[in-house]
């Protein structure tokens, strides 16, 4: 019986070894075909298209008055008559305030005083330098005969016994007193002189005084200074008002603002800059009037970024003549950009980004390549006609070094590696109805 037992189980073994030996020759040779080489990925490619970047941004801008002007007197005084009111609209030059300031009168008439005593003292002074010089001339005709009576008597002292020595001396001696009257004379009419001409430069100190006053009464009267419209008055009949940061003037008595023309300030990207030209028309629009579209002028190029923001502010000139807009309106302004040169563009879905990089993976001789680039601005090319629905296709703009025409792959990803072996397949191109 046991002789039986093992001969089952020996048969048994026996039955799985060769089950298992043709089972695993089985296997070998469904393995071996796929030790065979892989066949290389296809990859749908599109190309680098260069065109010219025209487009618009919408920005926000600011609309200012052209001129703004905080009027303040330039004297204090009491507001004595105020002919204006928020919203006139006024003329350059046109009264606006007049003050009234009794101090002022009493310094006008004191001066105009000083000046008549300037006046009264030189007179005095001009008549001692005529009485003077009357004086000195009579002296100068008696030096004259004491000269003459001189010389004669030297001529005739030259016949001894006609005239004495005496008479010669005392002739000579009289000579000399009138030399020195006559000198005397001349050094009082210059010292006279001179105390006229001080005399007249007091007059004259005194009249710029007076006139000093005079401007300061005319300072009493606000005019303005350009033709505007009034958008503040903070002052009212009998106010006591002063000159900008005196304590009598905490605010101003009116602003005037020029609305006639308007400034536009536009801060534009650093990036979009270059292509900034004055007197380029630009549109914009105002929340007050939706739908209707206004145009300013580029006047004023800032010429510096704002290292905040990166924007440089451009200012438009906007004309205004039936004042519908107003100072401190924000429009929306379609800014007209566009680059010096074509660019490069590609499908956005073309860019990987990882955390290292931007690239777009270039085909060049069935090899892929990554091509480090940067992205631009984002555009939608038209559709063409005969294309299902004229659908546009979206564009990004990038920079690297790549040339038009160059195929790159439709989707970039880092899953394909630079330098492996693919086909191409172009993109497809819709079909018309």
């Amino acid at each position: 019986m046991k002789r039986k037992y093992f001969a089952f189980l020996l048969t048994s073994a026996l039955a799985l070894n060769i089950a298992c030996s043709s089972g695993g020759a089985q296997k070998v040779a469904e393995v071996k075909p796929a030790s065979s080489p892989a066949a290389p990925p296809t990859v749908t490619v599109t190309e680098v298209v260069s065109q010219e970047l025209n487009r618009q941004l919408r920005l926000p801008g600011e609309l200012q008055a052209y001129q703004d002007v905080m009027l303040y007197p330039k004297v204090q005084g009491f507001i004595e008559w105020i002919g204006v009111d928020r919203g006139s609209a006024v003329k350059a030059g046109q009264l606006l305030v007049r003050l009234s300031a009794p101090e002022i009168g009493s310094q006008r008439n004191e001066a105009e005083a000083k000046v008549g005593g300037a006046q009264a003292q030189k007179l005095e002074a001009e008549a001692r330098v005529s009485s003077v010089r009357a004086q000195r001339a009579e002296a100068e005709a008696r030096l004259a005969a004491s000269t003459a009576t001189y010389n004669r008597l030297k001529s005739a002292s030259a016949t001894p016994g006609v005239v004495s020595g005496n008479e010669l001396e005392n002739a000579q001696r009289q000579v000399e007193a009138e030399q020195a009257r006559v000198q005397a004379y001349k050094d009082n009419e210059r010292a006279t002189l001179a105390q006229v001409r001080a005399l007249g430069e007091n007059e004259a100190a005194t009249r710029a005084a007076v006139r000093s006053v005079q401007m300061a009464e005319n300072y009493l009267r606000i005019v303005a200074p350009f033709d505007g419209v009034i958008t503040e008055r903070n002052a009212h009949k009998g106010s006591l008002a002063g000159p900008a940061g005196a304590a009598a003037a905490s605010q101003p008595v009116l602003r005037i603002q020029q609305v006639a023309r308007l400034r536009l300030i536009v801060s534009v990207p650093e990036a979009e800059v270059a292509a900034v030209r004055a007197g380029t028309k630009v549109n914009f629009t105002v929340p007050a009037f939706s739908g209707e579209t206004f145009t300013g002028t580029i006047a004023r190029i800032g010429n510096s970024i704002d290292p905040k923001t990166r924007t440089m502010p451009i200012e438009l000139d906007v004309d205004n003549p039936s004042r519908r807009l107003s100072p401190g309106m924000f429009p929306q302004v379609l800014w007209p950009t566009s680059r010096p040169r074509p660019s490069l563009f590609v499908p956005p879905s073309a860019v990987a980004v990882t955390t290292e990089r931007s690239f777009v993976i270039r085909i060049r001789d069935g090899i892929a390549e990554w091509v480090d680039v940067k992205r631009g601005a984002s555009i939608t090319q038209p559709g063409q006609p005969g294309q299902q629905g004229h659908q546009g296709t979206d564009l990004v703009e990038i920079f690297g070094e790549l040339t038009p025409g160059d195929q790159i792959a439709l989707r970039g990803t880092d899953e394909l590696r630079a330098g492996t072996r693919v086909q191409t397949k172009a993109t497809p191109q819709p079909q018309g109805k």
